[in-house]
């Protein structure tokens, strides 16, 4: 049997600025991608459906179990999905949530209406980017629990100041020294080979992923997620960075998610509350207006934005792909892709900058990573 979490146009709409460069299940929440932990739960390979020039090769096989891939994992979810028969549909709120076929699916999926069908009652469903945020301390505790258990950290430094020493698991190769850490009220998570740098204050749930590196004196708050490979300095509040991606000085991002390849100069900060305390709307590209999210909400990037050096993001900005953010003043709260200052961002220089980007972090800029753009490029929002 082989396992493929699908996207729908309209997750693909909802979740922007996240999925024109990766499927739905890319999409880091908590510790792991949302394929990840598909695979760590199963122990299987699990592939993507989704949009023709983001699609990878699928094994053919005599069965295939599709699931969306909005549904959050928990364990009452997979227990349900792993027992479906074969033309079997589970649907949630009127949509196909699973399906077990032997019939191989293109984009978009369309569900066989001759299939028994099972109603679910109750699902968690990642819906709208804001959710990534909002929701993270739960995932960084169920990611935990999927990486950890079973298993044993490596020995804390005794030179760390260390509370709920139970709630902390460190992996082979990273490196903690002179840190503060407090667990009681959340795991705090360390991924091999990771460098935590002198005075770094940690109040989890906190992850901090694989050959990252947190700067000397950062702050990291509940909530935040440090990728693999990114580089993390200064206040950090119930955060995403999703990989390879650096926030490295001082300044402040809260109740925010930025994607991968992206910078944020030194001194950039962003408001997550407006100062009547009222509700923030962020812009959906799904309804093409703006949205009411609650009553924090900070910034949103798009994979390959960057920032200059004090730019300061007003309350539920939203910037797109392969944006150079630079202006007097706030910036505007919706940037769509490909913009340079307040003009097009040329494709070739996008291009090429991307690819010094990616030197500095010892990744050469791929023939696919080239046409992904280019196609966003040519459809952009």
């Amino acid at each position: 049997m082989t396992i493929i979490l699908f996207d729908t146009p309209q997750s693909r709409a909802s979740l922007y600025p996240f999925t024109p460069t990766r499927p739905v299940c890319d999409i880091r929440h908590g510790i792991l991608t949302i394929r990840k932990k598909w695979e760590k739960i199963t122990g299987l390979p699990i592939f993507a459906l989704t949009e023709n020039y983001l699609q990878q090769p699928i094994p053919e096989d005599d069965s295939y179990l599709y699931i969306d891939a909005t549904a959050i994992p928990s364990p009452a979810f997979v227990a349900v999905v792993m027992e479906m028969r074969t033309d079997t549909l589970i649907e949630f709120e009127g949509h196909p949530i699973a399906i077990k076929t032997k019939q191989s699916f293109a984009f978009p999926v369309i569900a066989n209406t001759d299939f028994k069908t099972i109603q679910l009652d109750d699902l968690d469903m990642l819906q709208f980017p804001w959710q990534l945020f909002q929701t993270n301390e739960t995932a960084i505790k169920a990611d935990f629990f999927l990486l950890t258990n079973y298993k044993t950290s490596q020995p804390i430094d005794a030179n760390n100041v260390v509370f709920g020493k139970e709630n902390v698991f460190i992996e082979a190769g990273a490196t903690v020294r002179a840190c503060i850490i407090n667990a009681e009220e959340g795991p705090v998570y360390i991924g091999k080979n990771a460098l935590v740098m002198e005075g770094t204050t940690i109040r989890g749930p906190v992850a901090i992923g694989e050959n990252a590196v947190v700067k000397m004196g950062a702050k990291l708050y509940a909530g935040t997620s440090i990728g693999p490979k990114c580089t993390a300095g200064g206040e950090i509040k119930n955060s995403i960075l999703m990989a390879n991606s650096n926030k490295a000085h001082d300044g402040y991002l809260g109740d925010s998610v930025i994607g991968e390849w992206c910078n944020l100069g030194a001194g950039t900060t962003n408001s997550n509350v407006k100062n009547t305390a009222g509700t923030v709307k962020m812009w959906s590209n799904n309804l093409q207006g703006f949205a009411g999210v609650g009553m924090k909400a900070g910034l949103l990037m798009g994979d390959y934005s960057r920032a200059a050096i004090n730019t300061s993001f007003n309350t539920g900005t939203v910037v797109g792909t392969c944006c150079n953010v630079f202006t007097t003043g706030f910036p505007p709260k919706h940037i769509p892709s490909f913009n340079w200052g307040n003009e097009k961002y040329d494709l070739e220089k996008a291009i090429a900058d991307i690819g010094r980007w990616m030197k500095m972090k010892g990744k050469e800029l791929g023939e696919k990573e080239r046409e992904i753009i280019k196609h966003i490029n040519k459809n952009q929002d």
